[in-house]
């Protein structure tokens, strides 16, 4: 109990310490953080909903949540989508990292270790796209979310892989790997159709 909400608040402190650090040179802090707040709850409320619903259906909930609190910030503020989207990207998956880390230790779970080593692979993969984007000479727009959106289809990729080799773990639904593909899918695309755009 003590193990998971201590990692719940070094989770909070790193999204939001990361997703303001990203945001800070185009946005208010005031409307970066209240942004931050509206995710949260969104993520609270999808908790709730997820015990009330379906258990194993939590990551699913809470990423409505998360899209809904994502939503509410973008049209309150006119934010630039995929400026936000990133910065939400590069918030999530560190506190997702430590989550998988905490129950692999708590749980002895091979699956939660897997998951936490892949997390691991995607920050490295989203810093490393961060930094050469715009050297890719097939990246003609060269356009902001392209990391975000690449890292978030091989996130949702590898959650569908995952799905067929451990499909117990606990953040799985039953038709896992067919809607993680098609979040991979989608995600994919919308980095195509961002490399065309001008």
């Amino acid at each position: 109990m003590i193990g998971s909400i201590v990692t719940t608040l070094a989770g909070i402190i790193l999204f939001l310490f990361l997703f303001w650090k990203r945001l800070r040179e185009d946005y208010p802090s005031s409307q970066i953080f209240t942004t931050a707040f509206y995710v949260l709850l969104g993520i609270l409320l999808g908790y709730g909903v997820s015990l009330k619903v379906s258990r194993e259906s939590w990551f699913w909930i809470e990423l409505v949540g998360i899209i809904l609190g994502f939503g509410i910030g973008i049209l309150r503020y006119k934010f630039r989508f995929f400026e936000v989207l990133e910065a939400l990207t590069l918030g999530f998956l560190p506190w997702l990292g430590l989550f998988f880390l905490r129950d692999s230790i708590d749980s002895s779970s091979l699956a939660s270790f897997l998951s936490f080593f892949a997390v691991t692979c995607l920050i490295t993969l989203f810093a490393f796209l961060d930094s050469h984007y715009k050297n890719f000479s097939w990246y003609r727009s060269g356009r902001i979310g392209f990391s975000g959106l690449t890292t978030l289809g091989t996130l949702f990729l590898v959650r569908a892989a995952f799905a067929s080799f451990f499909p117990f773990v606990i953040s799985f639904v039953k038709y896992e790997a067919i809607l993680s593909g098609v979040a991979a899918f989608v995600f994919f695309l919308a980095t195509f159709n961002l490399a065309r755009s001008t």
